[in-house]
């Protein structure tokens, strides 16, 4: 193991301790004032969003919109680190320009929840393809999911999925192949619990533009973080 498999390594485990701790008195305050703030949106934004989710679980289990690369077969991990890190640059820039041209009232708010969506897939199945994976594999395709999950929910919902995702390369070889067990329904009300204050606010005239911006940045800096971890935790074995 080089020096950098070994840094990587380092915050992959820190990364683990993070994905199994138990939900602290903090995590349940904050799930229940998210909720609340749910509960301030108008019912229409909840269908765009749950309509949204829907399409995209779809898309990613059936669909081949995201599939546009080969699988990167030769490579260190930090020479794919470093191209998954560019994405995430690229990704990042890009949510944070859609977070902005959007967040300038309820109706163009609630446009930018499909393309926000839309730009994380497109980036998992991107970081997939880089780690060397075959998206055109429907398990692969439910790794992304889980990851998306890891990056979007409770602490009490990521410790049930972390736990899922240990060891999968293992695990995997047991799961059923039907696409239809998957449970969309509990996702997109996960994602939905889980959008923080700034991105509820993006909905809202006069500061949604500028908070847009920001939570699609860091929404995505959040999803750049753990899907690297997720596939370090396969790539290392760990």
């Amino acid at each position: 193991m080089n020096n950098y498999e070994e840094k990587a390594l380092y915050e992959l485990r820190s990364w683990q301790r993070s994905m199994a701790k138990k939900p602290s008195f903090t995590n349940k305050m904050a799930k229940g004032m998210q909720k609340k703030m749910s509960g301030m949106i108008p019912e229409k934004a909840h269908e765009v969003i749950t309509e949204a989710m829907k399409n995209m679980v779809k898309a990613v289990l059936f669909g081949s919109k995201f599939v546009t690369d080969v699988p990167l077969l030769q490579g260190s991990l930090q020479h794919r680190e470093k191209l998954v890190e560019e994405k995430v640059k690229h990704y990042k820039r890009t949510a944070a320009l859609s977070g902005a041209g959007t967040g300038a009232g309820i109706f163009l708010g609630l446009a930018d929840f499909p393309i926000l969506l839309s730009l994380k897939l497109k980036f998992l199945f991107d970081a997939a393809t880089i780690y060397g994976f075959d998206v055109r594999d429907y398990k692969e395709r439910l790794y992304i999911l889980y990851i998306f999950q890891l990056a979007f929910s409770s602490q009490e919902s990521r410790n049930i999925i972390y736990a899922k995702i240990q060891d999968w390369d293992t695990k995997v070889q047991v799961m059923p192949t039907d696409v239809e067990s998957f449970d969309w329904r509990s996702f997109q009300q996960e994602y939905r619990d889980f959008i923080d204050l700034a991105k509820m606010l993006q909905l809202f005239p006069g500061i949604g533009a500028f908070v847009g911006a920001y939570a699609n940045y860091k929404l995505m800096n959040s999803l750049g973080d753990t899907a690297m971890n997720a596939y370090r935790l396969r790539m290392l074995k760990q």
